[in-house]
């Protein structure tokens, strides 16, 4: 994802409205969410084939297991690396997500 790819995806996710940030996320079928030890990376694999994922999507994803609503998922994410202000960019990759079809 480019810079202005992200600032769009960002713009995007911050107008979601209270009540979308507030459904849980889910990872939609048919993709299926899962370590793959020869890639040394969490993938996303769908009949056609896989996507590989970085260490971030990876994290992200795999808190997508219809328990969190976004902003519970960020505060996880939040506490779990010690970080701060990291929501633009989690609802970037979100929304992103969302668009590409991998999640309901």
């Amino acid at each position: 994802m480019n810079d202005s790819t992200r600032a769009e995806s960002a713009t995007e996710a911050s107008t979601q409205s209270g009540s979308e940030a507030a459904l849980p996320l889910t990872i939609a079928k048919p993709f299926r969410l899962q370590w793959e030890a020869a890639q040394n990376a969490h993938v996303l694999l769908y009949p056609e084939g896989m996507v590989k994922l970085n260490q971030s999507a990876g994290e992200i994803l795999k808190r997508c297991d219809g328990t969190r609503d976004l902003d519970t998922l960020i505060a996880e994410l939040e506490q779990a690396f010690n970080a701060t202000g990291i929501g633009t960019e989690v609802r970037a990759f979100i929304a992103d997500a969302h668009r590409r079809g991998w999640l309901e």
